[in-house]
């Protein structure tokens, strides 16, 4: 009975700390968003022309943009509540999908979905009615079948997204970001490394996406987060790292989501009412 008592606690502490991650998720990816709102961001001037603001009006509400972008960072960790979410949701995806819209790569938009993805996988949690405001639990109950298998769902699409969108940028669009990013690790032999990362998104992707494993997935998110501290190795700011923080935690969460399903120990099967992905 003790060992059986000691898997629920476990499967009870996994699942509060999936809501957790994704928290964390959203808050990173806002605060380095915000911060470069904060510090200005040359490259931001064509989405603001996007909506026929000018460059000179672009330049003066950048800070005030990431003020609100680092403040819905502060609200995810401090006040997490349905209002932050949906808003988080709705402002990553137009800020991803103004990349299209300002003439880059399709591609730009869905390598981006952990921008938008991870707090729509916090919607799929606390579900769409209820009171927008009121601060959430700090510890959520047990998650049901059917909030389980939209969370998993959600999380599995989202990281297929950003890794086919990531080798979309690297194998079709050949981004100068990218190539500057591999060319400061690897200066004689980026023309052949690029497209071997953008095929190992692609198997990457097809394995989430059709056989996802604990191991599989938690190889993911390193891999993202190697690919990603690229940028530190070809001077960027640390902040390019922090912006993409949803890419780490949406293969973590499902990770986690996908461990809390294992064949329970104690029985040596499954248990009753365990809903798969």
């Amino acid at each position: 009975m003790k060992f059986v008592s000691a898997v629920q606690a476990s499967d009870e502490t996994t699942d509060a700390s999936i809501p957790l991650i994704l928290r964390i998720g959203v808050a990173g990816c806002f605060l380095g968003h915000g911060a470069f709102g904060l510090i200005t961001k040359a490259a931001w001037v064509p989405y603001f022309a996007v909506g026929g603001v000018s460059e000179p009006w672009a330049w003066r509400l950048m800070p005030w943009i990431g003020t609100m972008d680092i403040t819905v960072a502060a609200l995810a960790l401090a006040w997490p509540c349905r209002a932050v979410f949906v808003w988080a949701m709705v402002w990553g995806l137009w800020t991803a999908l103004l990349r299209p819209l300002s003439g880059e790569s399709c591609w730009e938009f869905w390598e981006r979905a952990g921008n938008y993805g991870v707090p729509l996988a916090l919607v799929a949690v606390v579900g769409w009615r209820g009171a927008l405001l009121t601060r959430l639990p700090a510890r959520w109950p047990e998650f049901g079948d059917g909030v389980r298998r939209r969370l998993g769902w959600t999380l599995r699409l989202v990281t297929v997204t950003l890794l086919a969108g990531h080798a979309g940028c690297t194998l079709l669009e050949a981004h100068p970001s990218f190539a500057r990013n591999f060319s400061a690790v690897w200066p004689h032999g980026p023309a052949s490394v690029i497209p071997t990362a953008g095929v190992i998104d692609l198997a990457l992707a097809a394995g989430v996406l059709f056989r996802p494993t604990v191991a599989l997935l938690i190889g993911v998110c390193l891999w993202k987060l190697a690919t990603e501290s690229l940028f530190l190795a070809a001077g960027s700011p640390a902040w390019e790292v922090v912006e993409r923080f949803g890419s780490y935690t949406a293969p973590l969460a499902l990770a986690l989501l996908l461990f809390r399903q294992r064949p329970d120990p104690a029985y040596g099967s499954p248990p009753p009412q365990r809903a798969s992905l």
